[in-house]
């Protein structure tokens, strides 16, 4: 670490996100107002000397010459991130594994994957990995009306109520592979603030051409679904499952195959009235 203190530091800001403490530093100053995007929602900033994880972002300057001078590098604490000649690449690796480091050590919350929407008062959670389809599916269900909470993670209290956790979704463009970033309301939709209890769970991935015939989970297979998807079920396996336990407690859950989003969509929001 005294290696890295060493390689002049110009910038750098502290914050305190679901009771961790973050510091991001950098020597370039240009690069501050860029990486509070990468930012997890809700986060409050902070004095301190004293942090819980340390990112360090260290970017090519005017003069550098050498090989190793031409490179984006990026630590967390003492683990290198990234090692990069395209900056982009380098913030994005710092921006998932800042992402993740969050939602596994977050205090009195349980993360699980899953995209969420609002719907008369109550959630719809959509649990999935990565190219499961869900950013696509919370998209088709906020152009159709639903209120956005995110499309990254459910972000469960303990009384198993699901919070906002609204980031601009990410989209992949299916052709290309490439990332697109929409904020909500360039949808024509709007993001949650409070709090909601779960209605319905999802249980589903896209697969092409497949026919959307849900049917419906036990209470037992509904927490199954999700705590395979909780971030923290390993270090905290027992406050994972008491909060799922209460988030379905009086949810609807189904399980399904699905075609196209937007061909779901009425299905699911009927689902939860």
């Amino acid at each position: 670490m005294k290696k890295i203190d060493r390689l002049g530091w110009a910038a750098g800001f502290s914050f305190l996100s679901y009771g961790n403490r973050i510091g991001i530093r950098t020597n370039d100053p240009d690069l501050m107002d860029r990486m509070l995007d990468l930012i997890p929602p809700g986060w409050e900033s902070v004095r301190s000397r004293f942090v819980d994880r340390l990112y360090s972002v260290l970017v090519p300057r005017n003069g550098g010459s050498s090989r190793f001078r031409r490179l984006n590098l990026v630590y967390g604490d003492l683990e290198r991130i990234a090692r990069t000649p395209a900056l982009d690449d380098a913030l994005a690796l710092m921006e998932g594994n800042l992402q993740i480091y969050t939602a596994a050590l977050a205090k009195n919350r349980v993360f699980v994957h899953a995209g969420v929407v609002g719907w008369r008062g109550r959630a719809i959670v959509i649990p999935g990995t990565s190219f499961s389809g869900k950013s696509t599916l919370v998209m088709e269900l906020v152009r159709a009306g639903a209120t956005y909470y995110s499309d990254e993670y459910a972000v469960f209290d303990r009384r198993g109520r699901v919070h906002p956790y609204a980031r601009s979704l990410s989209i992949r463009e299916k052709t290309t592979g490439q990332t697109e970033r929409f904020p909500v309301g360039s949808l024509g939709g709007v993001a949650g603030v409070e709090p909601l209890p779960v209605g319905l769970v999802v249980a589903s991935m896209y697969k092409p051409g497949a026919h959307w015939l849900p049917r419906t989970l036990s209470p037992g297979l509904a927490i199954l679904a999700l705590l395979s998807h909780a971030l923290p079920a390993r270090r905290q396996p027992k406050m994972s499952l008491e909060v799922l336990q209460r988030a379905v407690k009086t949810a609807r859950v189904v399980k399904s195959s699905r075609g196209e989003a937007r061909e779901v969509v009425d299905s699911i929001l009927g689902n939860c009235s």
